[in-house]
């Protein structure tokens, strides 16, 4: 049985048993090293396997002191298909973790206002969705995290259990395989 108690070091909160994916995940992102962030289970994220987002508590802090939540389900599932986190390939994991923790990249350059409005449009605007994930694929990318992030995308594209219509979303909002090649290729010439 995995275990889904905590370990805290420094300023994080990690479950035991995703701690050495978060490690490497985090050592890609030297910059959040001070920053408190918080890797929870949580029952259910409807249409998600995992969500970043600033604690509530911390919105009005400064950018020093805010805190941040990524939320993770203990079982990925999608249209009746259901997969436990411990069945989820390690480097899957960690760009999946990869890819969250450039949405803290993000959220942590906004203001407090702008995070209130960051919030309000990805809730209701699709072109705001799309957006913020290629952002959040490419702090990833610019991270060094390259072969994480294109394992995850090959891993929920290429696997034979996720409906089409599950497929076809992440195709729409976030970048596709050739595109973090591009990506990467253009951060080589510059």
């Amino acid at each position: 049985m995995a275990s889904f108690d905590t370990i805290q070091f420094k300023n994080k909160i990690i479950p035991e048993i995703i701690i050495n994916e978060a490690r490497t995940a985090l050592s890609h992102y030297p910059e959040l090293e001070e920053v408190s962030i918080e890797f929870k289970f949580k029952s259910s994220l409807k249409k998600s396997f995992m969500k970043a987002q600033p604690k509530f508590s911390s919105i009005f802090k400064s950018r020093e002191k805010r805190a941040y939540i990524i939320l993770m389900s203990k079982i990925f599932k999608i249209d009746g298909m259901q997969l436990p986190i411990k069945d989820i390939p390690e480097n899957v994991l960690i760009g999946w973790l990869g890819h969250e923790l450039g949405h803290i990249m993000d959220y942590h350059t906004k203001s407090s206002l702008n995070l209130i409005l960051f919030g309000i449009q990805y809730s209701i605007s699709s072109n705001y969705i799309r957006e913020a994930e290629r952002i959040a694929d490419t702090y990833a990318i610019t991270h060094a995290m390259k072969d994480y992030i294109l394992a995850t995308k090959k891993f929920i594209l290429n696997h034979s259990s996720l409906s089409e219509k599950y497929k076809a979303r992440i195709r729409r909002l976030y970048l596709s395989p050739d595109e973090i090649l591009l990506l990467v290729k253009e951060q080589e010439v510059n």
